[in-house]
This record gives C-alpha cells, structure tokens and sequence, in this order.
C-alpha cells in the first residue's frame, strides 16, 4: 500500500500550480523524473508533486532519481525504502565526480561541474527509461542568486530557465519551485517531517562559494525592503520563458 504524506500547504501549492500552468510544465501522460538529493528543496518538489499527482487535471507519472557524487558524508541508500512505501520507483546512480573534478574541472566552480555531471547522467536515465522530463528542485531565492552571479560576474543578464528542453532536444527540463522562497520549502520538510539527508551536499560546504556571497546580500536587501523578491519575481519572468517554450 502507498503511503500518505502530509498535504503539502496552499502557499507552496498555489506558486507550484501557477507555475505549471503559466509555463506549461506538465502535461497528459507524461513521465516526470525528479531530481532528488534528499534535501529539503529536492524532497519538498517530490512531495508536491506526489499530491499534486492525485487531482491534476492531466495524468502523469513520476519516478525518482539520485546521482551520488560519491563524496564523503553523503549517504541517500536510507530513503529507498521511503521511496517504496511511496510507491515510486528510484533510480540510482554512483560516479566519483568530486575525484574527477580534480583533474577535468576546468574553469567552473566545483558545485558547477558537478551540477554539469550530474545533469548528463539524469539525461541518460531519462532516455534508457522513458522519461520525457526530468523536474529539479531549484527555488526562488537559486534563481535570484543565479542572476546576480550572472550579472556581476559574467556580465550578463541570466538565471535558470523554469522551461526548457536539453541540447539533444529529447528531454525536457521544468522548475516548478521557481516562484517559491527557500524558507517555505525549510518549513514545510520540517513540519512533515520528510527524511532530509543532512548535508545532502557536503562538497558544496567545503569549497568557498560566491552564490554564499550572494545570498547574504539578498537577505540583507530582504531585511531592509520586505517586497524584494516579489519583485525579484516579477523582473526575472521574461527571463524564465527566454527563448521558445518546448
């Protein structure tokens, strides 16, 4: 028998739902992969969805996927059987990308040669198991720092698209966190108490980090002007649907 969750609550499903539809994430009969570290964010998606799942005006599936960078401290194997009484099927993989990067990184940071990693092998699952999207746990506050890392230090004016399809043109990638904060999808694993990995990435704490630097001047700008990432939402939207949809 499938196990319950705790119903997710209406200031996470509303951003979520609005999200799906104003950009068209899900749709009849597709087979969503989520992207779960076994963080709060990544674990949080997975339980709107899984309730989500059971009244959406269109069905789909959902499947799960980890990529263990094999770094020390990080053990996801406890929530396989969370993912059994869920009724989900897991999908896990193991490559040494923190070893790796000591020799391939070249010119990223850590956490973003891993994300380039990882990302390849979720393509690959998507593809051996007939997934058509694959739905990652970015929220609002990872677009905002991602625009001000853009901005200030590759000149330009980007952040991560809620929408997109990969390279290949065979997968299709969805953010449906993108209008929620941060401390909404803390409170919410805290309140429901969702198996949370602790330092589900501990080579990210490691290694010195300008999005760290970011975020700290967001939640000061935050502390001064209450409304900003209101309108950090708004100023970001033509930049979520840059591009043609899929």
């Amino acid at each position: 028998m499938s196990r319950s969750l705790p119903k997710p609550p209406k200031s996470l499903l509303r951003p979520v739902g609005r999200a799906i539809v104003e950009f068209d994430m899900i749709r009849a009969g597709d087979r969503v992969l989520v992207a779960v570290s076994g963080g709060k964010d990544s674990l949080s998606l997975l339980a709107i969805l899984h309730h989500l799942r059971t009244y959406a005006p269109v069905r789909f599936e959902l499947g799960v996927v980890t990529v263990d960078p094999e770094v020390p401290g990080f053990d996801p194997a406890p929530l396989q059987g969370y993912y059994r009484d869920l009724d989900l099927r897991w999908h896990y993989e193991r490559q040494p990308i923190m070893e790796e990067a000591k020799t391939r990184m070249d010119g990223d940071s850590f956490c973003a040669y891993c994300a380039r990693m990882k990302r390849g092998i979720m393509y690959r699952i998507c593809r051996r198991e007939g997934y058509q999207v694959l739905a990652l746990g970015q929220h609002l506050d990872d677009l905002a720092e991602s625009l001000l890392l853009s901005l200030f230090h590759g000149g330009q004016l980007r952040t991560m698209k809620a929408h997109y399809r990969n390279d290949a043109g065979d997968v299709r990638i969805i953010r449906p966190l993108a209008y929620c904060r941060e401390r909404q999808t803390a409170a919410f694993a805290a309140t429901a108490g969702l198996p949370v990995v602790p330092d589900s990435c501990p080579a990210c704490f490691t290694r010195p980090a300008r999005r760290e630097q970011m975020k700290a001047l967001l939640a000061n700008e935050e502390a001064r002007h209450p409304h900003l990432f209101a309108n950090i939402r708004h100023a970001l939207k033509p930049l979520l649907t840059e591009g043609s949809r899929p």
